[in-house]
């Protein structure tokens, strides 16, 4: 017998790098799929596996920086929730995708992307701040009827499209919510649709003026995560709007407390219609390591 046949087989696995990224306390596994070419069945499958936080990276999702779909985007952004459901947006994973890209040399500090939720611009400002320029919100709906009813200690619902669906749920003090109780049903409310929304509790903490910035406290409970997150970027952009269009405030410059951190939303204009919409916080690169598929 020859000694070759007498060697052990070995089976190798493949090798993945990745990088987890936070931006305000939302966190994510990030990849550079332009080489690894996975497909969106397989993304999701990675996303379902990888997310959970006690058998897995731990994460609020999955991020993969795509080769550009089209000749006006240095790139295209795909995005799958920690439950591996394809996520249309989120805001915070943009502005950390675009450092990751950015510093992948994708780009430089000034880059433009496509989406599932359209065509986004972000700048590399300095100090870990990234600003990402989003698209004009859609289908406001002030006071929405839900058909579970509004929570005792909700004073007021609103639905507001920020790139992925958000329900906008004022309370006097966010502090003291159960929000592992509240949430799951105002997510999945019959009156929100097959998709549901993220919920955001919103506390406003100073109304701020046309020269002055509003300050609100925002705690929100995710879809596809289906948990309170420390952070929700689309979700800061559609409290700051719903809170100028239900005449809370005239601000045109809202900070956002969320859990995690601070997040800066911006706009010019009426909030009805507004431009140079922009989200702004801190996208940090937290450590980069390997899995075995």
């Amino acid at each position: 017998m020859s000694s070759q046949s007498l060697e052990p087989h070995i089976s190798r696995k493949f090798v993945l790098e990745f990088t987890k990224m936070s931006g305000a306390g939302n966190d994510f596994i990030v990849i550079d799929n332009r080489f690894y070419r996975f497909s969106g069945e397989e993304l999701s499958t990675m996303a379902a596996r990888f997310c959970p936080r006690r058998t897995g990276v731990g994460s609020d999702g999955l991020l993969s920086l795509q080769v550009a779909d089209r000749e006006d985007v240095h790139y295209r952004m795909a995005y799958y929730n920690a439950d591996g459901s394809l996520g249309t947006m989120c805001g915070n994973g943009a502005r950390c995708l675009a450092r990751f890209a950015h510093e992948a040399n994708a780009g430089g500090p000034e880059l433009v992307f496509s989406s599932d939720a359209g065509v986004y611009r972000a700048d590399i400002l300095e100090d870990g701040l990234v600003r990402l320029f989003v698209p004009q919100p859609t289908s406001f709906e002030r006071d929405i009827p839900l058909e579970g009813g509004t929570p005792e200690d909700v004073l007021s619902c609103h639905y507001l499209w920020t790139g992925t669906e958000h329900l906008v749920a004022f309370v006097e003090d966010t502090r003291d919510l159960n929000i592992a109780s509240m949430g799951p049903a105002l997510r999945a409310d019959r009156a929100l649709g097959e998709a549901g929304a993220n919920v955001n509790f919103v506390q406003l903490l100073a109304s701020g003026g046309v020269e002055e910035a509003a300050r609100l406290r925002v705690r929100t409970f995710e879809k596809g995560v289906e948990a309170e997150t420390l952070a929700c970027g689309t979700g800061s952009i559609a409290s700051s709007l719903v809170t100028a269009l239900t005449d809370r405030s005239q601000a045109r410059r809202f900070e956002v407390e969320m859990p995690g951190g601070l997040l800066s939303v911006g706009f010019e204009g009426a909030a009805s219609n507004p431009s140079n919409l922009y989200l702004e916080g801190p996208a940090e690169t937290i450590y980069r390591g390997n899995l075995e598929l």
